[in-house]
Formats: C-alpha cells, sequence, structure tokens
C-alpha cells in the first residue's frame, strides 16, 4: 500500500524532458505485476529491500543499493513489509554505455544526494540549462559504478530446472536434497546439475546457498532480525549463516545496507 505517489510516469519519453522522477512510501509492501517502460530505470529503496524479477532472474537491492532496469524489459517489482522507493527514470537517448542488462549497484552519497535533488524538481528539462548539466553528472556517474553480481540470482530457462528453482524460492528453508527435487520436476540429478551449471552458470549447490542469502537479504530489509532471519532461510545455526553471508558479501548480515 502506497502512502505517498507522484504523478503517473508517461509510458514513452517526451519532447525535451531527459529524466522523471517518482517517489514511493509503503505501509504494508508492494508489488508491481509483470510491466515494462520505454524509459531506463534506477530504483533505489532508501528503506527496505527492494526485488525485481525477470524471466532470467531476480536482483535484491537492500538501502544503500540500486537496480538498473533496461528500457523494454519485462519485469515484476516487490518490497516485503513497510519501506520506501525513490526511481528515476531515463530517456534512451542519454544512456549510451550503461548496461542493456538488469544490475545491482551501489547507491553511493553522491548518487543519494542526486536522486533526492531530481526528486525536488520531478523532471530534469534539457531545455534548461542547469536541467541538462544535472541529468549529464548523474549518467555520468552511474557509468563509474560497478556492479554487484553476488546481489542476482539468475534462473534456469529449462522448465524442469525452473520448476525446481520456484520450489526453492517458494521454500528457501527447505533442504530437500537434489534427487527429490529433481524427481518432483522430472529430471535426473545428473540432467538437473547440467542445467543449473549451463543456464546459470553456478553449481547447483552455490546457486541454492544464493538463493537463500538474498531471501535473506530481503527479510532483514523487512526489518526482521538477523537470527530469524537465518532461520527463515534454513540455517540451523546463526553463526554459519553470518559466516556465509560474510563470504558472500564481504559484511555481516548486521552491517549490510547501512
Amino acid at each position: 500500500m502506497s502512502q505517498t505517489r507522484q504523478a503517473r510516469i508517461p509510458a514513452r519519453p517526451d519532447g525535451t524532458i531527459w529524466v522523471r522522477s517518482m517517489a514511493v512510501r509503503f505501509t504494508e509492501g508492494y508489488r508491481a505485476d509483470l510491466h515494462r517502460h520505454d524509459w531506463h530505470q534506477l530504483s533505489y529503496a532508501s528503506e527496505g529491500a527492494l526485488r525485481v524479477a525477470t524471466r532470467d532472474g531476480a536482483w535484491i537491492a537492500p538501502p544503500q543499493r540500486a537496480v538498473w532496469i533496461p528500457a523494454g524489459v519485462e519485469h515484476e517489482e516487490e518490497m516485503r513489509g513497510a519501506g520506501a522507493m525513490r526511481s528515476l527514470y531515463f530517456a534512451r537517448a542519454i544512456c549510451a554505455g550503461l548496461p542493456e542488462y538488469c544490475v545491482v549497484l551501489p547507491a553511493p552519497a553522491l548518487l543519494r544526494e542526486l536522486i533526492l535533488e531530481v526528486a525536488e524538481h520531478s523532471v530534469l528539462d534539457a531545455a534548461k540549462p542547469a536541467h541538462k548539466r544535472l541529468a549529464q553528472v548523474i549518467v555520468d556517474r552511474l557509468a563509474l559504478l560497478q556492479p554487484l553480481p553476488a546481489q542476482a540470482l539468475p534462473l534456469p530457462r529449462d522448465k524442469r530446472a525452473l520448476a525446481i528453482a520456484r520450489i526453492l524460492e517458494n521454500e528457501p528453508a527447505n533442504n530437500d536434497d537434489l534427487a527429490l527435487l529433481a524427481r518432483r520436476a522430472g529430471a535426473s540429478v545428473r540432467t538437473a546439475q547440467r542445467l543449473f551449471a549451463s543456464e546459470t552458470g553456478m553449481a547447483f549447490a552455490q546457486w541454492r546457498q544464493r538463493m537463500r542469502l538474498l531471501s535473506a537479504v530481503e527479510r532483514l530489509g523487512a526489518g526482521v532480525s538477523v537470527t530469524d532471519a537465518a532461520l527463515d532461510v534454513g540455517y540451523s545455526s546463526v553463526s554459519a549463516f553470518v559466516s556465509a553471508f560474510r563470504r558472500e558479501f564481504g559484511v555481516t548480515p548486521g552491517r549490510f545496507g547501512a
């Protein structure tokens, strides 16, 4: 549910408007079903954790991270629990050299301040020199950012492997071994292993661990405690969860997104 929301973003870039903004606050979580824009989109969750999903995978961004969604990419958006999100929408013509696929990007202090500045104006009109310069600065800063691949969860395309992935996404604490999961999906263990490796670029065990950790990131962003997040995603030991989290993201759960 949204408490505050700005005017709807037009479907197509228009005239000299180079950047549009939207700020939304949610009191009970948020979900936008599959849709696409003719604008490139940068969404930043100042509170909560944002999940963006396409047919190819999911990208999870806690506070201090942002998701880049190229124009034309069909995607869903979701936030658990209360949260706040600001999005910028860029005309295609000014984004040459920026990623042509979804990525999670860091949102350093300068970028966050620039996003807030755009929100003050609502739009950046290139017919106004100050607006044009600000749009160019933002695009330049985005081009310097390095994507955060550990916050992406690639999905397999094969229906058998995808069935396994969906079971585990819906039940991250599920501890069934691959033999049982593969049987439920109508595949052999060897086939499932091959499909995950070839279609996600990750061994099944590695994929499963990342899925669990990113599910935990969503829970942490919604205000769940580290202990509860660990148990929710299938870790019986909080210390094992913290250790795995640190190896994957370089920081402890308590500091992630801080």
